[in-house]
């Protein structure tokens, strides 16, 4: 497999993503799922460290998704990019709605030492060490759906409602794998009032965890012209920062229950 990167060793195209999987309870999901999605087959959250260059500068991310479906379609509807580029975050919310919020998140593989961190406004929310064991099959090419929402709040701040949207965004991406790798390790997820992820986001399961390689084949990142109902949509327009967990104006999120 040596010769399968078309860019020299070290090169910030050759990172594998390190994909952390687990159940949860789908309640949960589905409270967080805005009006028009469902919940999906099976309560799955997704977490996906990642070091890529975007507009031609690495980026170290943390992406947080969660099962669901939008019109029949199975996918995913992300809660949030966690990343250390501030530019990108700004110009990725205002054009795409991709929910990308300030964090420092730090991933690294040495030989077969795996480990990931991420931390955002002070707080430790996950942490994650390692061990590559062996290399897995990489399986047929497979469409991958992910949903982001893009809209404006009302200027007026006294009257509900959008100046414009809510709308959906799909983002559909075709893949192939050229490298899987199984990795046996320990995912840690601390209590955070700004990323709740183990507050809201219980382990309920094994967690699955491996080092993709990645084949890029195909994406689009379209807006569905149908929208959201803007009364129903009204509750999930309070979030954190530009993530999509839901908050107040000026604060982070309670936990569910609390």
């Amino acid at each position: 497999m040596s010769d399968m990167f078309m860019t020299p060793p070290g090169d910030s195209f050759n990172w594998p993503m390190l994909k952390m999987s687990y159940l949860t309870d789908a309640e949960n999901i589905r409270k967080l799922l805005p009006p028009c999605f469902d919940a999906g087959d099976e309560p799955r959250v997704e977490l996906t460290a990642y070091n890529f260059p975007i507009n031609n500068w690495p980026e170290h991310g943390l992406v947080t998704k969660v099962s669901c479906k939008y019109k029949g379609q199975e996918g995913w509807f992300c809660l949030g990019y966690a990343i250390d580029k501030e530019a990108e975050i700004f110009q990725s919310q205002e054009r795409f709605g991709q929910p990308k919020y300030p964090a420092e998140v730090q991933y690294h593989r040495m030989g077969t030492e795996v480990a990931a961190r991420a931390i955002h406004q002070k707080y430790t929310f996950l942490e994650f060490t390692g061990e590559v064991k062996e290399d897995m099959d990489g399986g047929e090419e497979f469409d991958d759906f992910e949903y982001w929402l893009k809209y404006s709040r009302r200027v007026n701040i006294f009257e509900p409602g959008f100046d414009f949207g809510p709308n959906v965004v799909v983002v559909k991406a075709r893949f192939g794998t050229m490298k899987k790798q199984r990795v046996e390790g320990t995912l840690k997820l601390i209590e955070s009032p700004w990323d709740p992820i183990a507050q809201n986001l219980p382990v309920r399961s094994e967690v699955e965890s491996w080092l993709w390689y990645p084949m890029f084949i195909d994406r689009t990142v379209e807006m569905d012209p149908e929208g959201i109902d803007a009364a129903a949509f009204e509750p999930f327009a309070d979030t954190i920062g530009n993530s999509r967990w839901p908050g107040v104006c000026g604060g982070p999120v309670k936990p569910f229950g609390k």
